[in-house]
């Protein structure tokens, strides 16, 4: 696999990881899950993401014959029980992993000192704290991008913000999925962001 090719590739994964978890997906994207237009990697590339994109084969099996429309009712049902609430039991924001930092307050601060270093702010129009899994996600896409560009400066504040972020909690969101979540899109897209996670940090660490 060529450099473009491996670059289209770890952006397709972020991609997946953003539209599950940004919000509701959206029926668009349901639709180019059930109809093939999201090509799965066929070669291994470490456990988790295997073990994603094998679950997640399954949903579009288990789905592809059913209106994109109910398909999509349920996932936004699903999505609300299990990441919104009330009470949802599931919270994807690193400070709530995270015993060394206040939600409001250091965590977050830190979070937003990493954007910042890079150039990077989130959407402002978005509800959600800067440490929200697809806000995290959204910025590994932008150094993605950057270093796409040329920028290599963008490898070092990737390596660092896997190192002191991403790594520090997604396991532990990975693992309480597992406990709340049925086998399905958001149990698939959680086995997905950890093996991205594992991945990037390969990719970084022979790039620098």
């Amino acid at each position: 696999m060529n450099d473009a090719a491996v670059y289209e590739a770890r952006l397709e994964l972020v991609d997946f990881v953003i539209d599950v978890f940004w919000d509701v997906p959206e029926e668009a994207f349901v639709e180019r899950l059930l109809t093939g237009d999201i090509q799965l990697p066929e070669d291994s590339i470490n456990d988790q993401l295997d073990e994603g994109f094998e679950m997640l084969q399954a949903w579009i099996d288990e789905n592809a014959d059913r209106p994109v429309s109910a398909v999509q009712d349920d996932l936004e049902r699903e999505y609300t029980d299990l990441l919104v609430g009330p009470r949802p039991p599931v919270l994807p924001h690193e400070t709530n992993y995270r015993e060394d930092t206040e939600f409001i307050g250091e965590g977050l601060a830190e979070v937003e000192a990493s954007y910042a270093a890079a150039g990077w702010a989130p959407p402002e129009e978005y509800p959600e704290e800067e440490d929200f899994i697809a806000i995290e996600m959204a910025f590994l896409r932008y150094l993605i991008e950057r270093q796409r560009e040329g920028d290599e400066e963008t490898v070092g504040y990737e390596r660092v913000f896997i190192e002191q972020h991403l790594s520090e909690w997604v396991v532990d969101f990975t693992d309480e999925m597992r406990e709340e979540a049925d086998d399905g899109l958001f149990l698939a897209a959680a086995l997905v962001c950890e093996g991205l996670v594992r991945f990037e940090d390969e990719i970084v660490a022979q790039i620098g």
